[in-house]
């Protein structure tokens, strides 16, 4: 913080007004400020200069009514919106956050219950106060309620013999009605908008607040995902300015181990725009550890351009993380950095911060170090390119890709026990001269990690981490930024052996800081609840397989189920239901190590350009293994390390950050749901083949075999007779036992709806009885009835989404 000499002998410091906010327990403006420092005349001028130099640095933020409160932390007394009730635990979030990262959730301490019991959507003026890492709230009063914000396209229902009225369609596909305008102010039908809502049940209304776009425009569905989920993405000049400053820093060879000489490559996705790490290795010439190898994990030292405190620090920490979409990245960091001098490229300088790995000839890493480096990497590889050169599939002059990829046969993907007995080619040394040209030189390099990997790969099948091979989905679009292709994304060695070489070097990072006794944002996955693991046990029950609770349980336990299905149809579904029974893993300084990986201790550290945990994890090895390097310019904070103030705030980082990844998570999910509805939208009316992801007592949810997309099948089309649900077994059976539908099962179904705006999908059984098909739910409004018969209009839309209302 910085010092100010006051301009008056009554003017406070900062530190006192920072005393004052966080002590009082009512709203605290400029006028209680100047009150409680009994402040007048130029005082009062003074004081208003030096909140807004507060403001400015970040040290306070404004709350709504023009209250200040601690950056980053709640004020002591705001109001709160109900967000959850759990069994007797009432969950609320801030109506407004200002602060980075996602609101934060607040126990409500309700006493008496004084006015009813509090339900969702409520608001309150409460008092905050921090217990433990998180916070609870105590009420004040209740206040009325307030307008809720919907995003969602503008529909025009010409109902005949009616007056033509505009809906709002929402872009939730979990939203069951669609919502009368009142008013739509310069926005157009098919137009995508932010509105908001008024009124109660039947006479809900919609008003149009700002028009978003057209949301078949490119890039639109992404951007449905980023407004619904307030997605920063848009860097304002004082961080744009302060990233110009950094790219300019001066790189030298002054506290850094040059490590240009060695062939380290990069192996990545084709189409990848920032490249965090890059990897090399060698056989280990040490006699003590015989048969053994020394590997380099190179990673991007975006500590060196980040600083802790400065603009481009602040809005990491505010958005988290990068999120990828189909159509376009909404990165952490500005381009300038990103996608310039934190990528690590080929043929150009780069700072980096170097994990040396020594593996011995069973696998196990035995030591490591870590130091700032200079890299000039060799090359950077797609990974389809690097598995077709180490199998013997040649790149084709002039394409960078292997005559399998071009349509000479599939790639092998050959596992990792195929490929060790393969002798290392010694790599070229500097002593011998000038080295060959990149092409030449790679696949020495290759094989060296390959031959390495071999033993790697070899520790991690003796720790047995959990095996789930899901299926992950992939957007192919054309140059227009139309779908071209849907598909799995495929699984190769190259994948496997990027994955284990970071896993080596985030264990290191996560090691190496605890011997140095120092903070750790660790990466936490804990083991299932017994709550989740006795709801497996009862899905498993009904395909007569036992699972013993008693037993412990350890990742092991359910790659043995898996394996037990593994020449059975369901294994999709018995790997999804294990899926489920996983606690959500995150970020925080108290170890619970990772049961997925089955490793006691693993931090985030490969991937600091698109991850703020991992730029943490940069920051404590700087402090804790001393690896300040010079790098002064104006404007920037000179620190690269950590800092006090945040290697005590972990836990409150840790909880923010863990939230914005949920947030991308979810955009992306959402997302992949949309294009896939869009590229299924010219199939309205088709048979597809589909299995049945989730059963309830009103229908089942079925997805598009090979291409995602969940829909519902509602029960009411099923046909005259009645159905059961049965909550054990998860499925729906007929009355008299004819037919039964089951979480797994295969079936053809006819697509009725595929709207690309919300990502929702319905179908129907091919024949299903005349007149069962099922309308969308009522709208709010008393008297409306009947459907839309367009959602959009044609403005903008892509070739292959057609007719999108709902089917009559």
């Amino acid at each position: 913080m910085k010092k100010r000499p006051n301009k008056s002998p009554g003017l406070p410091t900062s530190q006192q007004i920072l005393d004052f906010i966080t002590t009082s327990d009512q709203p605290v403006g400029k006028r209680e400020i100047a009150k409680h420092f009994a402040l007048h005349g130029n005082d009062k001028i003074a004081l208003k200069a030096l909140l807004k130099d507060m403001t400015d640095e970040g040290l306070v933020d404004l709350a709504p009514g023009r209250a200040f409160h601690k950056h980053g932390g709640l004020p002591r007394v705001t109001v709160l919106r109900v967000a959850a009730i759990e069994g007797s635990n009432v969950w609320a979030v801030p109506e407004r956050w200002e602060g980075a990262g996602p609101a934060p959730r607040l126990r409500v301490m309700e006493k008496g219950r004084r006015g009813g019991a509090l339900g969702v959507g409520d608001r309150i003026l409460a008092r905050t106060e921090e217990r433990g890492s998180g916070h609870v709230a105590h009420p004040m009063k209740r206040l009325a309620a307030s307008a809720e914000m919907v995003i969602g396209v503008l529909v025009e229902d010409k109902s005949p013999g009616g007056k033509p009225m505009i809906w709002l369609r929402p872009a939730d596909k979990r939203a069951r009605f669609d919502f009368a305008v009142a008013d739509k102010g310069d926005a157009k039908i098919g137009d995508l908008v932010r509105a908001e809502l008024t009124g109660r049940g039947p006479a809900t209304r919609a008003k149009v607040i700002d028009r978003i776009g057209d949301p078949f425009a490119p890039k639109s569905l992404s951007m449905i995902a980023i407004a619904r989920h307030e997605i920063p993405h848009i860097f304002d000049g004082e961080t744009l300015a302060e990233a110009e400053r950094a790219a300019k820093l001066p790189l030298t060879s002054d506290g850094r181990e040059d490590l240009r000489d060695l062939p380290i490559v990069a192996i990545d996705p084709r189409d990848a725009r920032d490249h965090d790490d890059a990897v090399w290795a060698a056989p280990d010439d040490d006699p003590a550890n015989k048969g053994g190898w020394r590997a380099i994990v190179a990673i991007a030292d975006v500590s060196f351009y980040v600083r802790p405190d400065g603009a481009l620090d602040r809005e990491a920490r505010r958005r988290g993380n990068s999120v990828y979409f189909p159509d376009q990245v909404v990165p952490m960091l500005p381009e300038t950095l990103s996608a310039g001098v934190c990528s690590l490229k080929a043929g150009e300088d780069r700072a980096a911060m170097a994990c040396h790995l020594v593996v011995d000839k069973h696998g196990k890493v035995t030591s490591w170090r870590f130091t700032r480096a200079l890299v000039r990497l060799r090359a950077n590889i797609a990974y389809e390119d690097a598995q077709a050169m180490i199998d013997g599939d040649p790149i084709l002059p002039g394409t960078g890709r292997g005559t399998s990829e071009a349509g000479g046969g599939a790639p092998s993907g050959k596992r990792a026990a195929e490929t060790s007995h393969k002798p290392p080619v010694p790599l070229h040394h500097p002593a011998d001269g000038p080295p060959p040209r990149a092409g030449e030189d790679l696949l020495p390099a290759l094989q060296n990690l390959w031959g390495c990997w071999a033993l790697l790969a070899k520790a991690r099948a003796a720790r047995a981490p959990l095996e789930l091979d899901l299926p992950e989905r992939q957007v192919i679009l054309d140059d227009q930024g139309n779908i071209a292709e849907i598909r799995v994304r495929e699984r190769l060695d190259a994948h496997r052996l990027i994955e284990d070489y970071m896993i080596a070097a985030n264990v290191a990072a996560a090691k190496a800081l605890e011997a140095k006794k120092s903070p750790v944002m660790y990466r936490i996955h804990e083991p299932p609840s017994r709550e989740k693991l006795v709801s497996l046990k009862e899905y498993l029950d009904s395909f007569d397989r036992n699972f013993a609770l008693g037993q412990v349980i350890t990742p092991a336990v359910f790659n043995r189920l898996i394996d037990g299905f593994s020449d059975d149809d369901r294994l999709p579904e018995i790997m999804e239901a294990i899926l489920r029974s996983q606690t959500q893993a995150y970020y925080g300084p108290a170890n619970s190590g990772h049961f997925g990986l089955a490793l006691g201790s693993y931090a985030h550290f490969t991937s600091p350009i698109r991850r703020y945990a991992d730029l943490i994890v940069h920051r404590a090895l700087v402090d804790s293994w001393r690896l300040e390097v010079p790098g002064k310019a104006k404007g920037l904070p000179e620190r690269t390390g950590l800092g006090e103030a945040d290697a005590k705030g972990l836990s409150r980082i840790g909880e923010t950050i863990s939230g914005l990844e949920r947030r991308a998570m979810e955009a992306e999910r959402e997302t992949i749901d949309r294009y896939v509805a869009a590229y299924l939208a010219g199939k309205v009316g088709e048979i597809v083949p589909a299995r049945i992801t989730g059963v309830q007592p009103f229908g089942f949810f079925a997805t598009v075999d090979g291409l995602g997309g969940d829909g519902l099948v509602p029960v009411s089309t099923l046909g005259s007779e009645r159905f059961f649900y049965d909550e054990a077994a998860r499925t729906l059976d007929s009355e008299h036992g004819r037919v039964s539908y089951s979480v797994g099962q295969r079936l053809a179904l006819r697509l009725m709806e595929a709207n690309p705006v919300s990502g929702a999908l319905r179908f129907e059984l091919p024949d299903a009885p005349e007149g069962a098909s099922v309308k969308r739910p009522p709208r709010r409004e008393g008297k409306g009835k009947g459907g839309a018969k367009h959602m959009v209009g044609k403005r903008g839309r892509p070739k292959n989404i057609r007719h999108q209302g709902r089917r009559r």
